[in-house]
Formats: structure tokens, sequence, C-alpha cells
């Protein structure tokens, strides 16, 4: 899907590019991205070890999304590098088709630079220029520096699926669902 790059400020004074990925350029850093931020953070969920995409393979599914009607997926790039990105999951059939997902991460040394807020910002036009009614996201609990983003964004707490993640440690946490009506 489309959209228009935008040039933002961050807080720290260093500009970034919002921009949807160019598959041939971004899929060995992307590759790369998603095994690291796997590594930093017990709040996505996936292992490192779990991101094992290839360029190629990463490079497809690149590709798949950008030609999907029901994608829309940003990266945000900091001095030629990837900070981060976001994917919007427009739901495709007729009865559910005023939803979408979103999912977002970033680098840990750009957490507080206000990438996420860029990030949902156009995730959120991007969903009403659609006529999407209400946009949904699930976060492991425990992660109170993403819940508190989302709830700054507008997003409200609906429930949460007991025991959905299991961590390597054997423990048992719970999957949070929030959801904002645009």
């Amino acid at each position: 899907m489309f959209y228009p790059a935008k040039t933002i400020t961050l807080k720290n004074g260093q500009t970034a590019t919002l921009r949807v990925p160019d598959p041939a350029r971004d899929a060995a850093p992307l590759a790369q991205y998603l095994k690291d931020v796997a590594g930093e953070s017990p709040f996505v969920l996936a292992y490192p070890e779990e991101r094992n995409f290839t360029p190629e393979k990463e490079e497809a599914f690149l590709r798949a999304v950008l030609d999907s009607p029901n994608d829309l997926m940003l990266v945000c790039e900091v001095d030629g590098r990837i900070a981060g990105n976001c994917h919007l999951n427009f739901f495709g059939m007729k009865k559910v088709a005023h939803r979408a997902s979103v999912a977002i991460a970033l680098y840990k040394e750009f957490w507080g630079l206000g990438i996420g807020t860029a990030l949902f910002e156009q995730m959120i036009a991007a969903a009403r220029e659609r006529g999407i009614m209400q946009l949904e996201l699930e976060y492991i609990d425990g992660n109170d520096r993403g819940r508190a983003l989302y709830e700054k964004m507008g997003f409200r707490h609906i429930g949460s699926h007991p025991n959905a993640i299991r961590q390597q440690d054997g423990s048992l946490v719970d999957l949070c669902m929030m959801i904002k009506e645009l």
C-alpha cells in the first residue's frame, strides 16, 4: 500500500523519515532489526532465535505487504538506519472490515524520542482515511511503557487473555487487549 514519506523532528533534535519499506534496500536490515528487537525486550512476541528470516524471505514478505490492499507497513529511518517499524492490518472480510490491528516496535536506543507517537499518528490517519471505526492491539502484561503510549494515543484496555504468554523461565503472563474507536 502506498503512503507518502514524512520527515519528523525527534525530541533530541535529529530528523527521521517515516516511509514504506523498500524491499530491495530494507530486507536485510529489517531481518536483523526483527531479531535484535526480539532480544532487547521481553515484550516482543518472539525470541531472537525464532527470528531467522533470511533477507530473501524478508524481501518476499515486504513485497507481499506492499502489494496488499489490506496492509500498511512503515519504517522509521534515522541517519540511514532503521529505528523502528509499525504494521497496520485492515481486516478484509465484510463483517470485520470496520476494524484493523496495529503493531509497533522500536530499537531500545530510540525509545522516548517521539517515534512511537509519530508512527501511531500515521497509522491512525491511514485508518481514518480508510473508514476504519476501530483499531486494535495486543501487548504483553507488564509492558508499562507500551501501555502508556497506547493510552496516550487514545487506546483503552478491554480485556486480557490469561496466561497467553509463556516466558523462557516458564512463568505465564497475560496478553492484554486494547482498542481505539475512531
